[in-house]
C-alpha cells in the first residue's frame, strides 16, 4: 500500500481539505519527504484514505498541476514535477517576437511579479503555431499573458483558456474586446496626436511619408496617418520599403520597423542629409539607442516599461480592468 505519511487532513480544521491536500503536499516538497519524478497516491486512493470525494482531491491535484508541482501522465497517474513551491503564480506569457522595446515590456513585467515563475512563448505572427502553443498548455498555468498582434482568428483559438485567467497585451482586437482584461495601445489615436503634437515642426517640411510593410504591423498606424494628414492638408505618400526609393530633400519619413530607419540613416550619411534640417525621421517605438543614433531619432512611442508594471500589477491583483498605456511624442534632433 502507497505511503500518505506527507498528507495531513484534519476534518474539525476550518481550512477546506483540498487546501489542506495542497499544503500538505508543499510541505513534503520543501522537506524534502517527496522527490522529483516522485509517483502520488491516486485520486482514488486519496479519497478512499481520507474518506472525502474525489472532486475535493481532484480539485487540489489540478491546482498544483497548474502551478507545475505536478504532471499527470494518462494511463499511469500523478508525479512530481517540481519541487519549488514558492512560486505560487505559474504564468504563460505569449509575446509575438523579440526585438529591444519589447524586451523593456518584459523586464518591466517580470520585475514587479511576486512569488511568480514566467514561461515566455513567441508566436511569430504564426496563427497555427500560436494556436499549437495555446492548446498544448490549456491547463498548465494560472495565468496567461497573451500578445495577439495581428494574428487571425485569436479569439477561437483563446477561447479554448479558462476565461478568468486569459490577460491580453498590446493590441487589443475587435473580437476581444469586452471579453478579457488588457493593458493595450490604440494605434490609430496615438500616431494621430503624436503627429499633432509635432505640428509645428511638421509645417516645415513639404510632405510625409509612412514607410508601412504591412502584413504584421497595427493597421491604426495607416489609418491614424491617413487621418492626420488629411485633416491637416499635408502632402503624404505611403511605401513599402525605403529600398523602394531615393529618399527627398524637405520631407519627413515615418518608419514602422528600425531596419529602414538603419536604411535612411546610412542614406543621410552617404549623401550627406543632415536628420532635422535636410530631411525629417520619426520612428515608431522608442528604444535607449534612438536617444543618441544620429543626434537623436524622434520617435511616437508608448512607454513600454511601465505596459509592462501594469500588466504585473493586474496579474498579481487578478484585476478585470481594461487599460490604455498612453504614448507620445518624444522630440529629438532628426525632426
Amino acid at each position: 500500500m502507497m505511503d500518505f505519511e506527507f498528507l495531513n487532513i484534519n476534518h474539525k480544521s476550518p481550512l477546506p481539505i483540498y487546501r489542506q491536500l495542497i499544503e500538505s503536499m508543499e510541505n513534503a516538497l520543501r522537506n524534502g519527504m517527496l522527490h522529483k519524478g516522485d509517483l502520488l497516491p491516486s485520486v482514488n486512493q486519496v479519497a478512499q484514505a481520507f474518506n472525502v470525494s474525489r472532486d475535493t482531491v481532484l480539485q487540489a491535484y489540478a491546482e498544483l498541476k497548474t502551478r507545475g508541482l505536478v504532471v499527470s501522465h494518462p494511463g499511469k497517474g500523478y508525479y512530481v514535477e517540481r519541487t519549488r513551491v514558492e512560486a505560487r503564480h505559474r504564468i504563460l506569457l505569449l509575446f509575438d517576437e523579440l526585438n529591444a522595446f519589447k524586451e523593456d515590456l518584459y523586464n518591466g513585467f517580470v520585475e514587479h511579479l511576486e512569488n511568480a515563475d514566467v514561461e515566455l512563448y513567441f508566436h511569430h505572427f504564426n496563427a497555427e503555431l500560436f494556436q499549437t502553443i495555446l492548446f498544448n498548455h490549456k491547463d498548465d498555468y494560472t495565468s496567461y499573458v497573451i500578445m495577439p498582434a495581428v494574428v487571425k482568428n485569436v479569439a477561437s483559438f483563446i477561447s479554448g483558456l479558462p476565461r478568468d485567467k486569459v490577460f491580453i497585451l498590446d493590441q487589443l482586437p475587435v473580437s476581444l474586446r469586452g471579453l478579457y482584461p488588457a493593458v493595450y495601445q490604440s494605434f490609430e489615436e496615438d500616431i494621430f496626436n503624436g503627429f499633432q503634437q509635432g505640428l509645428t515642426l511638421l509645417q516645415k517640411y513639404e510632405g510625409m511619408v509612412l514607410v508601412y510593410p504591412g502584413g504584421k504591423e497595427p493597421e491604426g498606424f495607416l489609418s491614424g496617418f491617413k487621418k492626420f494628414c488629411t485633416q491637416y492638408s499635408v502632402h503624404f505618400d505611403i511605401i513599402p520599403s525605403m529600398r523602394s526609393v531615393i529618399p527627398r530633400k524637405g520631407w519627413v519619413y515615418v518608419l514602422v520597423n528600425d531596419r529602414d530607419l538603419v536604411f535612411l540613416i546610412k542614406y543621410c550619411r552617404a549623401n550627406k542629409f543632415k536628420p532635422g534640417l535636410d530631411i525629417g525621421i520619426i520612428s515608431l517605438n522608442d528604444t535607449g539607442l534612438k536617444e543618441i543614433v544620429a543626434g537623436g531619432i524622434t520617435t511616437i512611442s508608448t512607454d513600454f516599461q511601465a505596459m509592462g508594471e501594469r500588466m504585473a500589477r493586474m496579474v498579481m491583483n487578478n484585476q478585470h480592468d481594461v487599460v490604455k498605456n498612453p504614448s507620445r511624442l518624444i522630440l529629438r534632433n532628426s525632426l
